[in-house]
């Protein structure tokens, strides 16, 4: 009997939701077909039929990552700095930070994986890069190269998420808090 496209979707969110727990438990270095089958109480020739190879595996890890942190509701973006500073105050605790610098390493050793880490970057400096236009508008932050302010917004953000993960009791919370309206502080600074 030919499956119907309904139980594939059903399957295909089956698999999503075991990935996510693998990936929870056990970050991209324990993501195997094996780890994800066994997760599922199923075969890895029942996985292999949805995801062929362990790369389409990881490229589709990383496509439910980046749906799950966008379909997460956000705190409302004022205008402005205080606008950026929400934007990376959600981005900054966001428990699939390990997730995601986990797959770094995954991500630059294939061409294709590390087209869609850039281009998830890219996105997220855009939505900085609003946020930094209108500030300079509203005169929050001096003129400038909205793009260059964006790059540099998110690097700090990014290196700030590094640390905390690397020594949590070092950059509790409240310390990154601190540091981020600090920076803030310095941009708004002419």
């Amino acid at each position: 009997m030919p499956r119907h496209k309904g139980d594939h979707d059903a399957r295909r969110r089956d698999v999503s939701a075991a990935v996510w727990r693998v990936l929870a438990a056990h970050g991209f270095g324990g993501l195997t077909l094996r780890a994800v089958a066994s997760e599922m109480g199923a075969t890895t020739g029942l996985l292999t039929h949805y995801f062929p190879s362990k790369k389409d595996l990881v490229a589709h890890a990383l496509t439910l990552l980046d749906e799950r942190r966008a379909s997460l509701p956000g705190p409302a973006e004022p205008d402005g700095l205080a606008g950026l500073r929400a934007v990376l105050l959600d981005v900054l605790p966001a428990a699939d930070n390990r997730i995601w610098v986990g797959s770094w390493d995954v991500a630059l050793a294939d061409p294709d994986l590390t087209a869609g880490h850039a281009a998830r970057y890219a996105r997220a400096r855009e939505r900085v890069r609003h946020h930094v236009l209108a500030a300079q508008r509203l005169g929050e932050l001096p003129a400038g190269d909205p793009d260059d302010v964006a790059a540099s917004v998110q690097s700090f953000t990014l290196g700030l998420i590094v640390q905390a993960l690397f020594g949590p009791e070092e950059f509790p919370p409240e310390r990154q808090v601190r540091l981020l309206d600090a920076y803030l502080a310095k941009l708004a600074c002419p």
